[in-house]
């Protein structure tokens, strides 16, 4: 008995093994022209006197409005000329980061054919962390200056939010944007909605991202902020039971739980020990369960209830 148990296990497993290398080999197979445009370098590189051509090229760089003494102290002041050495010293090639991009573009292609493929784009913005990357369709805009460094000297930011501004969260960061174009808004305000949504971009980065990429990548954590959620799991899954928040609508759940924080408000003692968005793992840890019970694709997964991912779930925290 006990050895056909374990011939099955083994077939099993081939039979996922073989699976899974199809699967691989049929993303590889998919065919992705990326153009990179280094936006940056033409910008800090055009003599002022050229900025019509410039703007002319790209208008979508140059909203109406703003006079052009704006883009031409921009080019010459000697901040945001130092700022732009900064960027080059870090990514005078870019050669790598497009390759990691065209493994990203496989994956989203293969998973979303009608996907188009977007041109795209490196500049330097306003160090605006809540948009690091913007996904548009046709385009994709990469703001170099969020990467340089957690340490990096222009970086006037708390640990919790500089610590992402490495360049291994920019592929995340690519997923998580293109996540927001996939993830209709939940139509319930509930905290349980609210977890489900950011577990739902969680995943897509399980599945568009390289096995480079670790949870602690994925999520922007620490491998130590990691290793609290995984060991505290059920004592939070038993503190949001209790007190009753899954279908509670208070929006400062969201700040609590959801928004990168320095930590997650329990309002107990273990609070300062705790990582920011332990709501969100939650969330992650209940879509992982229900992709892994139920035969749903990634876009019918995108568009499914809160409620109905939950109960399909059968989700049991890990003890």
């Amino acid at each position: 008995m006990k050895t056909c148990v374990f011939s099955l296990v083994l077939l099993f497993f081939f039979l996922s093994c073989e699976t899974k290398n199809n699967k691989e080999k049929a993303v590889e197979a998919i065919s992705v022209d990326l153009e990179v445009v280094r936006f940056d370098k033409i910008f800090f590189e055009t003599p002022p006197e050229d900025l019509p051509k410039i703007k002319k090229e790209f208008p979508f760089f140059f909203p109406a409005g703003n006079d052009d003494n704006v883009w031409l102290e921009k080019m010459q002041n000697p901040l945001w000329r130092e700022l732009y050495g900064e960027v080059q010293k870090k990514f005078s090639d870019f050669d790598s980061y497009k390759v990691e991009l065209e493994s990203v573009f496989k994956r989203i292609k293969y998973n979303f054919p009608k996907t188009q493929t977007p041109k795209i784009y490196t500049i330097i913005a306003e160090m605006d962390y809540n948009n690091k990357v913007i996904y548009a369709d046709s385009l994709l805009i990469v703001s170099l200056e969020m990467y340089l460094g957690k340490e990096h000297k222009f970086y006037q930011f708390p640990n919790y939010i500089k610590q992402n501004f490495e360049s291994k969260q920019m592929m995340p960061d690519v997923v998580e944007s293109f996540a927001r174009r996939q993830i209709p808004p939940a139509m319930e305000k509930s905290f349980l909605a609210a977890m489900i949504y950011s577990g739902k971009q969680l995943y897509l980065k399980d599945v568009l991202l390289s096995e480079d990429y670790i949870d602690a990548d994925k999520i922007g954590y620490t491998p130590e902020q990691l290793l609290w959620c995984q060991e505290n799991e059920s004592y939070m899954w038993r503190y949001f039971i209790e007190d009753q928040l899954l279908y509670n609508d208070d929006p400062k759940l969201i700040p609590r739980f959801i928004s990168p924080a320095p930590f997650s408000k329990f309002y107990l003692e273990i609070d300062n020990e705790s990582p920011g968005r332990v709501g969100a793992w939650i969330g992650w840890q209940i879509v992982r369960s229900y992709m892994k019970n139920n035969e749903v694709s990634l876009p019918q997964l995108m568009q499914t209830s809160a409620k109905e991912i939950f109960e399909k779930s059968n989700y049991k925290p890990k003890k």
